[in-house]
């Protein structure tokens, strides 16, 4: 079933990376580069850095992550050939590796960060997926991902629900005309973690310092934390 359910979830996104972009900033009203801008801020990226982007996509983090690491590398790793090819095209000075995030490529230690941007919610073990991440990361580096997040109670719960439910899928069938993968969406989200219990993975995963913060009335959240020097 794993093993299915992967193949899924990739023969899903292989559809829609020609709209995965513009699809993003429908979904959000452009908001997303902002809090992609933060997650490489959390994950401590600076110049000379060494940075993995597991589960890349387009590359859009990648991107931004190579503008702060000046002088140092950032390898953009994922699972969908689709993606890939079309990120290498629009980001060509990066390298591209395809990869599984349940079992990366890579060396213990051989990264400063190691930052993801929606990887979590789709992989079939996600524990696996955050160890990964910790073991490729150098002691004192950071391990930082961006999420949805189930929508919290509130006065407006019921519009955020009514965009998740009606107005993204409605936005798949129009413009990336793939209506499941965008009824996927807010279905995954309402079954995903919450920010604290994402957090309490990291840990498990052997982290530590472990924050997030909030964004989009709750529904996007960023979780960081640090290895252990």
């Amino acid at each position: 079933m794993p093993q299915d359910q992967s193949r899924q979830v990739r023969e899903m996104f292989g559809r829609i990376a020609g709209r995965y972009d513009l699809m993003n900033f429908l979904m959000t009203g452009g908001r997303d580069r902002a809090w992609r801008r933060f997650l490489v801020g959390a994950a401590g990226v600076v110049s000379g850095s060494r940075v993995l982007d597991a589960g890349a996509g387009t590359g859009a983090v990648a991107a931004l992550a190579a503008l702060e690491a000046v002088g140092g590398l950032v390898v953009a790793s994922d699972f969908t050939p689709e993606m890939i090819a079309l990120g290498a095209r629009r980001e060509k000075d990066l390298p591209w590796v395809r990869a599984d995030a349940l079992a990366l490529p890579f060396a213990a230690n051989s990264f400063d960060a190691v930052v993801s941007a929606y990887l979590v919610r789709n992989v079939t073990d996600r524990e696996k997926a955050l160890s990964e991440m910790a073991r490729v990361v150098r002691p004192g580096g950071r391990v930082a991902c961006l999420e949805t997040s189930p929508p919290p109670p509130g006065v407006l719960a019921p519009f955020v629900r009514f965009h998740m439910k009606a107005v993204i899928p409605f936005l798949g069938r129009v413009v990336a005309r793939d209506r499941d993968a965008y009824q996927y969406l807010p279905e995954t989200t309402q079954a995903f973690l919450t920010p604290p219990a994402l957090a309490e993975l990291f840990t498990n995963a052997g982290l530590f310092r472990v924050r997030f913060k909030r964004f989009a009335l709750g529904t996007q959240a960023v979780v960081w934390g640090e290895k252990a020097a």
